[in-house]
């Protein structure tokens, strides 16, 4: 560490022009050389305070951001330390703050003590759930049901294919919003609102709402910005895994002033906006930094609209890592035969087509043990618990290890006496179709005794 020696008098035009240029470096010891010439060349420090008034006022007219000094007495002589140079200063808070990464931001909607308390729905999801398993379906058919996929759903083919088709089979109305994922939450919040509106116009029934990760986050976008429009078309609004307060993974790869920030940001650019042709805001709405922006622009409707926040943690198991998801699918020229091991896909389930798989549960298990050990925080893999939960909501908080891929995509070793994603899907509207009834009950309530 630099230190600098004054003694009764400082020459600055002899050696110790050449000490400040050493130590400072050749732009930086110019400049102190300069103004202290401008000031009389000479330097009676009689003091220490004398001394780090000096430096302070040197400091300043350098423009240095951060500068800390430790006065001592050595034999009647004044000694200066420099605790931080501006180089020194920049490394060590890109460390610190590459070290800090989400811990402060993590659970900030909890923190917040002016938002609403969240309700918890868990015990009544899992009686639907299990009445739906056993052939009991309410879902009325007088709603049109809106699914709205999360980032990078334009990639996988089969993005709640399953659950619309269960739905179908129901005789009811199911849409997937063909929206393009990788854009800004605004961009999708305007295309949402014009989707809505399209299905309420035409069909005449009102929607409801369920989004996945980003869509979860796009939806509510729509409603907080639109709502003045869509409060009459709109039945309710079910965030599945959705990092409605900000994503650490999206946060921690794009905070600013980090170590490395910068290449981590241009990879990201290439991958999102070259290969996938997206658009970087779609990754950057989602940190906390954006978020808080957002909300603080834009309150959900809260007590106006049914609301169900929807979590999980993903399995950090060993077995996990086995684990293959079914994410899209791929045709292969008629005249070209199967090999046999994967005839089976031909004759039983597939109809011809070979499945896309890739370990999708394996790399959420992986991000979900980063955030664990770095933050104490249990996730799905992308998205934190606590962050999924939207103030006012009621919150759905399951016991099940799920990752974040697994609401959407099928496992191929999937066991069939466990739920599947459509199954839950169902149950969660139907608990949506009835927090909204019981909204109804208590506002006609309200207004019978008013009357």
């Amino acid at each position: 560490m630099p230190r600098l020696r004054f003694f009764s008098y400082v020459d600055l035009a002899t050696k110790d022009a050449r000490l400040l240029l050493s130590l400072f470096g050749p732009r930086v010891g110019t400049r102190l050389i300069s103004y202290c010439y401008r000031v009389g060349g000479r330097l009676i420090l009689e003091c220490s305070k004398c001394l780090c008034m000096y430096a302070r006022k040197i400091c300043a007219e350098m423009q240095w951001l951060h500068f800390s000094v430790d006065l001592r007495w050595c034999s009647g002589v004044s000694e200066l330390i420099i605790l931080s140079f501006p180089f020194v200063y920049s490394f060590l808070f890109s460390v610190q703050r590459t070290l800090l990464g989400s811990s402060v931001d993590i659970g900030w909607l909890q923190r917040t003590k002016q938002l609403p308390v969240v309700e918890d729905g868990t015990t009544r999801f899992m009686e639907l759930l299990h009445d739906v398993r056993n052939g009991v379906h309410c879902l009325p058919n007088n709603l049109v049901y809106l699914l709205i996929p999360g980032l990078f759903s334009n990639h996988g083919s089969l993005y709640f294919v399953n659950t619309k088709r269960c739905f179908s089979k129901m005789g009811l109305t199911c849409h997937i919003a063909k929206i393009h994922s990788e854009a800004s939450v605004e961009k999708n919040s305007w295309e949402l609102k014009q989707y809505i509106e399209e299905l309420y116009w035409g069909s005449g029934k009102r929607v409801m709402l369920l989004g996945h990760s980003k869509g979860g986050v796009d939806a509510a976008a729509a409603l907080s910005i639109y709502w003045s429009d869509l409060s009459d078309k709109v039945a309710g609004l079910a965030l599945v895994q959705s990092p409605y307060g900000g994503c650490p993974i999206a946060s921690d790869i794009l905070r600013e002033g980090q170590v490395a920030g910068q290449e981590a940001r241009r990879i990201m650019e290439f991958i999102i906006c070259k290969i996938i042709k997206g658009d970087m805001r779609s990754l950057e709405d989602l940190t906390y930094e954006k978020r808080k922006d957002f909300i603080s622009k834009h309150t959900l409707p809260l007590g106006q609209i049914p609301l169900i926040s929807f979590h999980t943690e993903a399995s950090i198991a060993p077995g996990v890592l086995a684990t293959m998801s079914h994410i899209a699918h791929a045709e292969l020229p008629w005249l070209l035969p199967l090999p046999h091991f994967l005839r089976w896909f031909e004759s039983e389930n597939f109809g011809g087509k070979v499945p896309v798989i890739l370990p999708a549960s394996a790399a959420m298990a992986i991000t979900a043990l980063h955030m664990k050990l770095r933050y104490g925080e249990p996730s799905d893999g992308l998205v934190a618990r606590c962050d999924a939960e939207v103030p006012g909501s009621v919150v759905v908080r399951l016991e099940k290890k799920l990752d974040h891929s697994w609401m959407v995509y099928s496992s191929l070793n999937k066991d069939q006496l466990e739920p599947d994603a459509s199954e839950m899907c169902e149950a969660l509207l139907t608990m949506l179709v009835e927090i909204g009834r019981t909204k109804k009950m208590q506002g006609d309530q309200v207004e019978n005794s008013i009357i």
